[in-house]
């Protein structure tokens, strides 16, 4: 069983930040009731290509962007713009626990589906909200999506290669990540509120916002700025704070190496040949380091350029300082220590024979994630869950189906 097994969420979100947080409760043992317009579903299922493939290689019409998030879950289809269907979510929401939602600020209001009207059916329910603004503030009823957080919220003035260097200018990060930043803070808060719960009782409405997150996810380099009133500028891949802390070139390619002490600069210089480095008051502290990270930057690169990639990541682990490889999609699943840890796994799928998926990075030793089944398929559950959950006779919900309800 499931950490969370007991426990029952309604996701009425769409795309990514919800969904997200509806798949880490989903693996932790929640059943997950996504609840879906009729006809199209949640808007990822049709942000492709790529899309699942099924044994004859035509495509099953299913986002590969859309199974990253849906895990575990089950689809039911309601159109809650009908009277009928706002009954049926009111029923659903009534015998859950928490509900998750990233509609605009008010958007469920109209359907008497926002948290004022459900704590009158379910006051234990916990109901979180993910818009791009959050509720209150000038900026509340404005849709926000991840690439313009990124932007409007500092990450992207970070990121990217500095002024003056080929290809200068902002970047924003390659995978959503404020989104999946957002669902893991909204799942921290959802864990948070059920504590609340089981000791003084009583659901509450969580308020959460991408341009929060973002700006709260700025760590380390919004404590620079609010520490020295100066704006960080972009380093391409350097850091702010730590010298040498960003790739280097190599014979074959580039390495990444990541001195975190003066004691790990010291076996760096050693083994690059260079052990004057560490004893160079220009060099030998990492204040000292990062002041004059202009002259070793480029005395570093010199020295990297005469071996591989491979030669300088046996010689430096083999010192224990910190270093890797550039690794694209399929190096990253082709490593060791990723097959190792099980990272790529496949579920059984009704279409496909199987469908691929990256395995929850969560490891509980009494209550593991459990892989129950693959992202469903649109509605495949409505009929059962239904059902089981509000008792509806077969012939009540071939009318809602006559109807357009379901």
């Amino acid at each position: 069983m499931g950490a969370l097994s007991h426990l029952r969420v309604l996701d009425l979100s769409r795309v990514l930040a919800g969904p997200w947080a509806g798949q880490i409760l989903a693996d932790l043992g929640a059943e997950v009731i996504k609840v879906e317009r009729p006809g199209n579903g949640d808007d990822t299922r049709a942000w492709g290509p790529p899309f699942l493939k099924d044994a004859y290689g035509e495509s099953t019409g299913e986002a590969a962007y859309y199974l990253s998030a849906n895990r575990n879950k089950q689809s039911v289809t309601i159109d809650f713009t009908k009277p009928e269907g706002q009954r049926l979510v009111r029923e659903l929401a009534a015998k859950s626990d928490i509900l998750i939602e990233n509609f605009k600020v008010g958007g469920l209001q109209a359907y008497g589906l926002d948290y004022a009207s459900l704590k009158d059916v379910n006051p234990d329910l916990i109901y979180c909200s993910i818009t791009g603004f959050g509720q209150t503030g000038p900026y509340a009823k404005r849709a926000g999506y991840d690439f313009m957080i990124q932007g409007l919220g500092g990450l992207m003035s970070l990121t990217g290669r500095p002024e003056g260097e080929e290809g200068a200018g902002p970047v924003k990060v390659g995978v959503a990540l404020t989104d999946i930043l957002t669902g893991l803070y909204s799942t921290v808060a959802i864990l948070a509120a059920l504590a609340h719960r089981q000791h003084d009782g009583g659901g509450q409405h969580i308020d959460m916002a991408l341009l929060d997150v973002q700006v709260a996810c700025l760590a380390n380099q919004a404590m620079n700025y609010l520490t020295t009133g100066v704006s960080p500028k972009r380093l391409g891949n350097a850091h702010p704070n730590i010298v040498p802390y960003q790739d280097f070139p190599t014979a074959d390619g580039d390495f990444i190496l990541t001195v975190g002490n003066d004691s790990q600069f010291r076996k760096f210089a050693q083994v690059a040949g260079c052990s004057e480095w560490a004893d160079d008051p220009r060099f030998s502290t990492n204040t000292a380091r990062v002041a004059n990270r202009s002259v070793l930057v480029p005395l570093i690169r010199q020295a990297t350029v005469f071996r591989t990639t491979a030669q300088w990541v046996s010689e430096l682990e083999a010192v224990g300082v910190p270093c890797g490889p550039i690794n694209d999609l399929a190096q990253v699943f082709e490593d060791p220590q990723v097959q190792a840890r099980n990272l790529a796994i496949a579920l059984p799928h009704p279409l496909a024979g199987l469908v691929s998926q990256v395995a929850s990075p969560i490891r509980l030793s009494a209550t593991p994630v459990e892989y129950r089944n693959a992202p469903p398929l649109l509605g495949e559950h409505t009929q059962e869950v239904l059902q089981r959950v509000l008792g509806m006779t077969a012939g009540a919900l071939e009318g809602l189906r006559t109807s357009g309800v379901v």
